[in-house]
């Protein structure tokens, strides 16, 4: 492609901001002082990665981009060898993650790769469920239970007297220290263990398309994904708990007392002292841990609360769904229709194949990625959603106790700052308590956060471009295709930059996410608390859709995302229920409007604007 996006050093700055920089590590930072890496990064694409942050950063915020800016890089580069691509790199723009997959330079080096993939991820592949179940599900397990067991609070005004007579030679001010790098360790452990399979389902996944294209060519994307749908992700159980919980209530009778309009405690307290409702209640207490650890957004940001952080989205959804069946509706994913369906179409593409190589290329392709997808979904439940829960929570307890010392105004405050940045300060909190002085951190850090809050207003404001740099000829790496639809057709796309091309107006086109033709009135959210504001029949658009959002698709005819690729979260949800999903579309958010009469066809990514609002 000889046309280039915006250098992504002639960004300009946003009025106000200057100084940003500061907020972020260095190494994130586009920068003109080294002549070797100012070339290296106009000469690579760098796309915004709105598919997990429709929202720029908050300093603290930005742990989970640095860990699995290790991890993912790591596996592909230094474990598996995928053969043609290296890890991805990132950088960071007025608040905003940019990202850009690294190729492998030397296209001699390829095949030099491909032995040490198949050996490696051959043994992975051969094990799968063995490793899956009894040594990642213990390892992940471990990791929660050391995190639930951490707790931060004030450091008292003399040791107890037990540290004098049991000799234990070690301080408060020490143990706060010790646990905080042990929380921010961690948190860097989940994700290395986030990645151990991942890069194989996604990897699986390419293979996958690519083997059915060489052996039916054209064959569409839709078709693709229906052959390996129809599995049963752990990621699910919390929406499915939700509905047995509205089935329970009708069954035994307390459904009336439920759909009162009381806050959440009022609601539980009411239910404790009916006697038919306490049966219930004891029911919701036993699935609350772990399924109600489930995060509203994608669990990438501290401000996506659990339901167990506000019992009011639960109840709400409960709410929803005694409405639902008392109305004479199904709830739940259609999965024996999804299964019919899948090996339909599998069955009579496979009828297609003339030799008995084709076949077994045909059967090795579909059986892996039969094999590995649930975990493409599962993941996230344990991780973003479980672990992140907890480890937010913990955070706060530090804020609280940074201003109990009077560091910050309120403990929200700590999310501007960096995580080395809280080491300084808890440093500070520490020594200062131990020599018996004041600490600096009152008089440092609330002017710093004051300046950032304002900082980060004026990044909220921004709209970041799709993509900065120079595209590449081919996208190879298998995160970049799958999860995030970025391919080298879609670069050439957004080069062409839609309707200024001469486009039709009234016309959007993605990449399709789950098959089905759906016609109705757009509802545009931005966060999942808007999703009260949804109408029955409405297609909703959004930036990208999670988990969390799943109470919502009993009222949709389909949803359409800015972000995502074929199995993206969004993507894989949707299929599951059976929902056409058109994903991928760059800017569905802002050329659609709540209201606006429209058309969509999840089979080929095509949104058509029939009426404006």
């Amino acid at each position: 492609m000889a046309i280039k996006f915006m250098d992504p050093h002639d960004v300009p700055q946003i009025p106000g901001t200057e100084g940003w920089e500061r907020m972020y590590p260095y190494q994130y930072h586009f920068t003109k002082d080294d002549p070797e890496r100012a070339a290296y990064e106009s000469n690579q694409i760098w796309y915004y990665d709105g598919l997990h942050y429709p929202e720029p950063h908050y300093p603290f915020d930005l742990i989970w981009d640095e860990a699995w800016y290790l991890a993912l890089s790591q596996f592909n580069t230094r474990h598996w060898l995928v053969p043609p691509a290296n890890g991805i790199d990132h950088r960071i723009v007025n608040g905003y993650v940019y990202i850009s997959p690294v190729g492998v330079e030397n296209p001699e080096d390829i095949p030099k790769r491909v032995p040490h993939f198949q050996e490696r991820a051959g043994f992975y592949f051969q094990n799968w469920n063995d490793l899956y179940e009894k040594n990642w599900k213990k390892k992940v397990g471990n990791v929660i239970e050391q995190l639930e067991a951490i707790n931060f609070t004030d450091l008292p005004e003399m040791e107890d007297i037990s540290v004098i007579k049991e000799g234990i030679g070690k301080g408060s001010g020490y143990e706060f220290l010790k646990k905080y790098d042990k929380l921010i360790d961690l948190g860097l452990e989940s994700w290395q263990y986030h990645f151990e399979f991942l890069n194989l389902s996604y990897a699986v996944q390419v293979n996958f398309f690519q083997t059915m294209n060489q052996l039916f060519p054209g064959i569409p994307m839709a078709t693709l994904t229906k052959m390996s749908a129809g599995f049963d992700p752990i990621l699910f159980r919390p929406d499915a708990e939700l509905i047995r919980l509205a089935k329970l209530a009708l069954e035994i009778g307390c459904e009336e007392l439920i759909l009162k309009p009381l806050k959440a405690d009022e609601l539980m307290k009411a239910l404790a002292e009916d006697s038919i409702g306490k049966i219930w209640l004891q029911e919701l207490e036993r699935i609350r841990y772990p399924w109600f650890h489930i995060s509203v957004g994608t669990g990438w940001y501290h401000t996506h609360i659990s339901w167990n952080d506000n019992l009011e989205i639960p109840f709400d959804n409960i709410r929803t769904n005694i409405r639902a069946i008392k109305a004479g509706k199904t709830l739940g994913r259609p999965t024996d229709q999804i299964l019919k369906e899948r090996d339909r179409i599998a069955t009579e593409y496979r009828a297609l194949l003339k030799t008995d190589a084709d076949r077994e290329a045909f059967d090795q392709g579909l059986n892996l990625a039969r094999l590995v997808l649930p975990y493409a979904e599962d993941h996230n439940f344990y991780i973003e959603h479980w672990f992140h829960t907890l480890f937010w929570g913990k955070v706060r307890q530090i804020g609280q106790v940074l201003t109990n010392a009077g560091f910050f105004g309120d403990a929200d405050d700590i999310w501007y700052l960096r995580r080395d940045e809280i080491k300084q300060a808890l440093w500070d909190l520490c020594t200062a308590w131990a020599t018996g002085v004041k600490p600096r951190g009152p008089s440092y850090w609330p002017k710093e956060i004051d300046w950032r809050k304002g900082v980060y207003e004026k990044f909220k404001e921004w709209t970041p471009p799709a993509a900065l740099g120079t595209p590449p000829e081919v996208v190879t790496e298998p995160f970049t295709i799958v999860l995030w639809g970025v391919t080298s057709d879609v670069l050439k796309t957004w080069l062409k930059g839609g309707e200024e091309d001469g486009g039709d107006p009234n016309e959007l086109q993605g990449s399709p996410g789950s098959s089905g033709i759906a016609e109705g009135k757009a509802r545009v959210l931005k966060s999942v608390d808007q999703l009260v504001d949804l109408k029955e029949g409405e297609i909703l658009v959004a930036t990208t859709t999670s988990p969390s959002w799943a109470p919502a698709f009993v009222k949709i005819a389909g949803a359409i995302t800015d972000v995502g690729g074929p199995m993206c979260h969004a993507a894989i949800v949707c299929r599951e229920y059976g929902l056409p999903t058109v994903v991928g579309t760059g800017k569905g958010t802002q050329f659609i409007k709540t209201g606006d009469l429209i058309r969509m066809d999840g089979d080929t990514g095509k949104v058509t604007i029939l009426q404006r609002a």
